[in-house]
């Protein structure tokens, strides 16, 4: 079966992991949708997945398909899903035609009446190697041309940048340009001026810089929960509330109390009944929080139980100490997910303003 090479394509791809692709991704989704209508996307390599109908999924697949509703099967989105035994599986009986097989009919079914179809690939150019299908291999097989996303900067981006271009190049695939993410806004001009002078003389563009925004980066209690795998005792309304500020509550109810603000989470022991009262009092005094989790597997007394169910606000009941609790929020890998519009939006209209979509469509 032959490949379609009519449709338009781009291949989003990284100097890293977490420098932006995915975000990325979603906003040149929006502007891409507004500009033609009917676009496909597609991640030929995932290795964050999820169940969907007893298919492993990437979660970017997810996130795409119900933000701008594909009208495409989820298996064609995602067609390869890497499991923990994959790569040992892959070495102990390579199958590479099976696969670039999958990957060419999901593509051919995603572009089938579509104007554009955007690819994502995963992190930088090198990964997927050790299964002969690298990010610079997927893209030569789909025909595709590539944008690099880097973290913001100048040197150590266009290094990167350079880097990951030699294996793409190596494999017959053009690098159009190049997008520099999560840029300090009051950076911004001088990060534009001197980063697209030094990718000129590489003889790459500067498709765009984004500045940051720390809400990006920032988790939502429904990430915490699932993270700790907790149990949701009160305010599953709240449940996509932004955590901007992790507390522990391990000072006394005043001192505590002089720390609440909006988005922060706080981490109490189960049995400081005390703080408790205090997030109480300042909730119902208006005074928002982004959530409260009980730690420490301290079983909370039957009226703390019932004043944690009334409370404005999400609480989640975690196991381990309050400690190793919090360690884990810090550590959190924190991704867009389907239910948060409020970084969907931003998203969007900071890749229509950062981004120049139609540099991206000229190369193409």
């Amino acid at each position: 079966m032959l490949l379609n090479t009519r449709t338009p394509r781009v291949f989003i791809a990284a100097t890293r992991q977490n420098d932006g692709k995915t975000t990325n991704s979603l906003g040149l989704l929006g502007a891409l949708q507004k500009r033609f209508g009917r676009v496909g996307y597609i991640k030929p390599v995932g290795q964050r997945f999820v169940e969907v109908d007893a298919e492993k999924i990437d979660e970017d697949s997810v996130l795409m398909d119900r933000v701008f509703k594909l009208n495409c099967p989820l298996v064609d989105m995602s067609p390869i899903a890497v499991e923990p035994d994959f790569t040992r599986k892959y070495l102990q009986a390579a199958n590479w035609e099976t696969l670039v097989k999958r990957i060419h009919k999901a593509f051919d079914r995603v572009a089938w009446e579509k104007e554009f179809v955007l690819c994502e690939g995963t992190g930088h150019a090198g990964v997927g190697s050790v299964f002969d299908l690298s990010n610079a291999t997927v893209a030569r097989l789909l025909n595709a041309k590539v944008v690099i996303v880097s973290r913001g900067g100048i040197g150590l981006p266009i290094d990167e940048v350079n880097l990951n271009r030699a294996l793409f190049e190596k494999e017959g695939v053009e690098v159009i340009g190049v997008i520099l993410n999560k840029v300090l806004p009051e950076k911004l001009d001088y990060i534009t001026e001197f980063a697209e002078k030094g990718l000129k003389r590489k003889g790459l563009k500067l498709l765009g810089v984004v500045p940051h925004q720390p809400i990006l980066s920032s988790p939502t209690v429904e990430l915490v929960r699932e993270a700790l795998d907790a149990e949701v005792l009160n305010g599953e309304q709240g449940i996509h509330n932004i955590v901007t500020r992790v507390i522990i509550g391990a000072m006394g109810a005043t001192n505590a109390a002089k720390l609440f603000r909006p988005g922060v989470l706080l981490i109490t022991p189960g049995d400081r009944d005390d703080i408790l009262k205090a997030a109480a009092e300042y909730l119902k005094n208006g005074g928002p929080l982004a959530g409260i989790v009980l730690a420490e597997d301290i079983e909370p007394s039957a009226a703390s139980l019932k004043l944690a169910r009334s409370l404005a606000c999400p609480v989640l009941r975690a196991r381990g100490d309050s400690y190793r609790v919090a360690s884990e929020v810090h550590d959190l890998t924190v991704k867009i997910r389907p239910g948060d519009t409020e970084k969907i939006r931003l998203v969007q209209d900071l890749i229509a303003k950062h981004v120049k979509l139609d540099k991206i469509l000229e190369a193409i």
